[in-house]
C-alpha cells in the first residue's frame, strides 16, 4: 500500500499538468499513488493524463461535470495511502515535500494535518508567500479565525482523520472549502505546518482564487461567522464580514470606525481564544505579535488610500494590538502616501 495517496481535480488543465506532474516523478519518496478525477473536460486534459508514462497515476473520469469539491471528494474516497496529499493541477512539487511531511506525521501521531510554506510562481517569477514565516500550532489555531494561512496544494492530511468528516470537503462551502476544512480538521487533532517551502503555488488569471474571488470571499465569511458564533453571539456575522474584507482580502477601512470595529472583534475573539486554548508563552507572544501585525497592516492600508489620518489610526489602539509589526515610520510613510493620493483627487476635481 502506498503510503501517500495524492489527490487531484482536474477540469481543462492540458496546459499545466505536465509540469505539475513532474515534479511528482522528481520526488525523494516514491511510495506513492497519483489519483486524478477529471470533471469533464473539454481540452486535452484526459489525453495529458492517459499518455502520462507512470504507473502510480489513476486516472478517473466524470461524465458530468460536478465542480471540484465533488472531484476532490471521489479520489478521497479511492485513496489507499495513509496520508492524503492534496495538489492542484497547476502547483510544483519540490522534490522534498512527502518525505518531509510523511516524517513529520510519523513523528507526530497527535497531528492532523501539516502543510509547507510556500512559495509563489507568477509567470517566470518566484516571489515569497505572503504568508507568515514561522509558525507553530497554537499559533495555526488562531490564525485559521482571522484568514487563511495554508495553500492547500501544500497540504497532507491523516486518512483517517480525512475519513471522519463526512463528506470530506463541503460542496455548498464553495472556493473556501479548502479552508472549511481546516477548521473542521481542527477540531479533531492539532494541525501544524513546516515551514521551509515545500511548494510553489503558481498565480495566473485561470486560477480559482482569481477567477471566483467574490464567491471564495463569501464562503470564507461563512466559515468564520460559524466559527465566531460562540464567542460573539448575534454579532458573528457582522465581524466575519470585517474580518474577510480587511483582513483576508487586504482592503483599507473607510473610515475610523470601521478600524475600532475591526479591532474591537480582534481583540475579543484573541482573548476568548488564549482563554480557551493551551498555549505556552511563546506561543501568546507569537499570536499577539501576529495579530498586532496584522491590524496595523489594514491602518497602513487605509492611511495610504486617505481614508484615515495618522491621529485617526492612533487614537483607536486596541489594547494588545498597538502599532504592531509597521511601527511609527511605517505609518508616517503611508500618512504622507495618504496625503498625497487625497491631493490628487482634489486636483482631478477642480480640473474637472
Amino acid at each position: 500500500m502506498p503510503a501517500v495517496s495524492v489527490i487531484m481535480a482536474a477540469y481543462n488543465g492540458a496546459e499545466f499538468l505536465p509540469a505539475t506532474l513532474a515534479t511528482l516523478q522528481k520526488q525523494t519518496r516514491g511510495d506513492f499513488e497519483i489519483i486524478v478525477v477529471d470533471d469533464r473536460s473539454t481540452d486535452h486534459t484526459l489525453d495529458v493524463l492517459r499518455s502520462w508514462p507512470d504507473p502510480r497515476l489513476r486516472v478517473i473520469a466524470l461524465e458530468q461535470n460536478g465542480g471540484p469539491v465533488r472531484a476532490r471528494n471521489r479520489a478521497v474516497a479511492e485513496a489507499r495511502g495513509r496520508y492524503i496529499a492534496g495538489l492542484d493541477q497547476d502547483d510544483l512539487c519540490l522534490p522534498e515535500r512527502f518525505a518531509r511531511q510523511v516524517a513529520y506525521l510519523d513523528a507526530h501521531p497527535e497531528m492532523v494535518m501539516v502543510a509547507s510554506a510556500t512559495e509563489v510562481l507568477d509567470g517566470a517569477r518566484l516571489l515569497p508567500s505572503p504568508h507568515v514565516a514561522y509558525t507553530s500550532p497554537a499559533l495555526l489555531r488562531w490564525l485559521i479565525r482571522i484568514e487563511n494561512p495554508f495553500v492547500w496544494s501544500s497540504v497532507m492530511v491523516r486518512a483517517d482523520a480525512a475519513r471522519r468528516l463526512t463528506p470530506f470537503t463541503r460542496p455548498e462551502i464553495l472556493y473556501a472549502e479548502d479552508f472549511d476544512l481546516y477548521h473542521r480538521l481542527s477540531a479533531l487533532g492539532p494541525i501544524a505546518r513546516i515551514d521551509t517551502p515545500l511548494l510553489a503555488y503558481r498565480r495566473h488569471a485561470g486560477g480559482a482564487s482569481q477567477r471566483y474571488e467574490d464567491i471564495m470571499l463569501t464562503s470564507a465569511r461563512r466559515v468564520l461567522a460559524g466559527a465566531y458564533a460562540p464567542v460573539l453571539g448575534e454579532d458573528a456575522d457582522a465581524a466575519a464580514a470585517l474580518v474577510v474584507e480587511h483582513l483576508m482580502h487586504r482592503q483599507p477601512v473607510p473610515d475610523r470606525a470601521a478600524l475600532a470595529r475591526l479591532g474591537d472583534v480582534l481583540v475579543r475573539l484573541q482573548e476568548a481564544f488564549l482563554l480557551d486554548q493551551p498555549c505556552e508563552a511563546a506561543d501568546v507572544r507569537l499570536v499577539r505579535w501576529t495579530t498586532a501585525r496584522r491590524w496595523a497592516d489594514v491602518a497602513r492600508a487605509s492611511l495610504r488610500s486617505g481614508t484615515l489620518t495618522l491621529a485617526e489610526a492612533l487614537r483607536v489602539r486596541p489594547p494588545h494590538l498597538g502599532l504592531g509589526h509597521a511601527g511609527l515610520e511605517e505609518l508616517l510613510w503611508a500618512r504622507l502616501i495618504g496625503r498625497a493620493r487625497r491631493a490628487a483627487g482634489r486636483h482631478q476635481t477642480f480640473a474637472a
